[in-house]
């Protein structure tokens, strides 16, 4: 891999002419090494008939040098080789760096898409199926507690189990871990009775105790983590018997279980960090129907739990592998690509069928009235969204800015670039912007309520309603005094309404009240969607518009054209 780069790099200098001459310390310098180790280099070359070396002697001689292969035939074999070795990143970084013609940059990118969707093969007279995902977001930790990203949840969705579940019903919660659960009348004791006999990856069977240990590293945190107001409103959670456990609020909260269908209150074992000495995030023993057996910066393989308490996955083995770019699937061979792509970039076409599930994301930027400034005036507040709205359409509100200092746009590195586009806007209208982005813990702390503009992202999907809990919670912090007052007394509303229906109007209601008042901006929505080739069989989606890897199946191969 080494000596392809370094082919390139001499090609890329010298490349130009049939023949040239040079000295060894002039390769050396094109190198970054010394000049003995230059004369290695050239001597490996001529070995694999690369190059014509015709040396004069004497160190300062010139030296003729002349190029046998294509840069765009070595840059090749560096990809097939990165890709053989599983080397994704380098296999990226190859075609960013030798990819000089869209048509070697297809070529490239066709050897590396060729690595990713269904592989068949054989091991002792066994079939196994093995699926390769590319995921645009670097997987961190699948550990419940310290999960940021959609991509950590998508993974952990498929390592662990929660108490309950939400059905591909919107709003119906069904038996998980616990096949049953009741609640006294004040609805702040809740008793949860446990499967028998259900197995953790590492053989331990789940008991009682394993979520009491779980619910109490949630309760004992000190993270700053999403739904964090519902899990510190638990009392006290008790083993009343090996499978039955009891969980003790402070006060009801009707948002209670469906948070304990998230991936945030899944259930791990008790024994599993201290008595292992592992990492829970990075190997983690869940009772999901895969299990983590490698976990690299750029790679992730799950494979089949045979002993899941649901059924056997149809799939063996899972490798999902970190890709910093965006996908596009109309580029993908339909015999050997992608099988399955998450929010495709590509326009429809025929050789792809897609499906849309019932999540979206939502992008808005909402003002800072608890900071004192110019955003505190609602007439400000007004005019700054009508150019937002305005450059959208086409349009720049034909009033001038009002005279106001620098506003400070805060988000996160992933939003940066709306962040940007706000920005630009704003600009063009008058008004002078300057864009903060920090990591997305940093973003949960001072910064926001240092900043005049915060750009948010929403995820629409079956956990909707706490998502909306939690966001709005948090923009109340960035509103006036009796702004935040009302949102809270309809947020406290929302926590003792039973009807899920009724919820959602009071949701409507605040988001019309913030809109209304240029507190709140939403810049768009797009829809989740998924692209999969005809091949794939049972394309279903879990609570959270993923696409649900335990039903996903491949007919044999002379079947498939079928």
């Amino acid at each position: 891999m080494k000596l392809h780069s370094q082919y390139l790099k001499l090609h890329s200098r010298y490349g130009s002419a049939a023949e040239v001459t040079v000295t060894l310390d002039e390769l050396a310098q094109t190198l970054g090494c010394t000049h003995r180790n230059a004369l290695h280099v050239v001597n490996k070359m001529v070995q694999q008939s690369w190059i014509v070396w015709t040396s004069s002697r004497g160190r300062g001689r010139r030296s003729t040098l002349r190029f046998l292969l294509p840069s765009e035939e070595i840059a090749l074999q560096s990809m097939k080789q990165a890709i053989s070795r599983k080397d994704i990143l380098s296999s990226i970084e190859g075609i960013r760096d030798h990819a000089r013609s869209s048509s070697l940059q297809d070529t490239l990118q066709g050897w590396l898409l060729a690595y990713f969707g269904h592989h068949s093969e054989m091991r002792s007279d066994k079939q196994i199926d093995t699926l390769r995902l590319p995921v645009t977001q670097q997987l961190h930790t699948f550990d419940p507690l310290y999960m940021n990203l959609l991509a950590e949840s998508f993974v952990s969705s498929h390592v662990f189990d929660g108490l309950l579940r939400q059905s591909g019903e919107q709003n119906v919660i069904g038996p998980g871990l616990a096949h049953a659960w009741e609640a006294d009348e004040s609805r702040t004791t809740w008793t949860f009775f446990l499967r028998k006999e259900v197995l953790f990856h590492h053989g331990k069977v789940l008991g009682a105790e394993d979520v009491v240990y779980s619910f109490e590293r949630l309760m004992q945190t000190s993270q700053r983590t999403l739904y964090s107001y519902i899990f510190k409103e638990i009392q006290s959670v008790t083993a009343l018997s090996p499978t039955t456990v009891q969980i003790q609020l402070k006060k009801p909260n009707e948002l209670f279980l469906p948070f304990l269908c998230t991936s945030r209150a899944a259930i791990v074992p008790r024994d599993w960090e201290g008595g292992r000495g592992t990492d829970l995030g990075r190997q983690p023993a869940g009772t999901g129907p895969f299990k983590v057996t490698e976990m690299h910066e750029h790679l992730c393989v799950l494979e089949v739990f045979p002993y899941y308490f649901q059924g056997r996955a149809h799939l063996d083995r899972v490798e999902i592998i970190y890709v910093p770019w965006e996908i596009d699937a109309s580029s993908a061979d339909s015999g050997a690509a992608f099988h399955v792509i998450q929010n495709p970039s590509a326009p429809e076409s025929s050789s792809w069928s897609r499906m849309h599930s019932e999540s979206s994301t939502r992008k808005f930027v909402t003002c800072n009235t608890h900071k004192k400034g110019p955003l505190s005036d609602p007439l400000v507040r007004g005019h700054l969204i009508s150019c937002l709205q305005g450059a959208a359409a086409g349009n720049i509100p034909e009033v001038s800015a009002p005279h106001v200092g620098p506003l400070q746009i805060a988000t996160i590195p992933q939003y940066g670039g709306d962040a940007e586009d706000i920005a630009l806007k704003l600009t063009a209208a008058g008004y002078s912007c300057r864009v903060v982005t920090v990591s997305p813990e940093e973003f949960k702390g001072s910064i926001r309520l240092e900043s005049d503009l915060i750009v948010f992202s929403l995820f629409r999907d079956q956990d909707e309603q706490l998502r909306l809990f939690d966001l709005y919670q948090t923009l109340s912090r960035h509103l006036d005094a009796h702004t935040r007052g009302d949102i809270e007394g309809m947020l406290h509303r929302i926590s003792r309404e039973p009807d899920p229906h009724v919820r959602a109007e009071i949701f409507q209601r605040i988001e019309k009240r913030l809109t209304d008042e240029h507190h709140l901006h939403i810049l768009y929505e797009k829809p989740t969607q998924t692209a999969y080739l005809p091949s794939v069989r049972g394309v279903t989606f879990n609570s959270q518009g993923w696409v649900d890897l335990r039903h996903i199946w491949f007919p044999p191969e002379d079947l498939k054209a079928r």
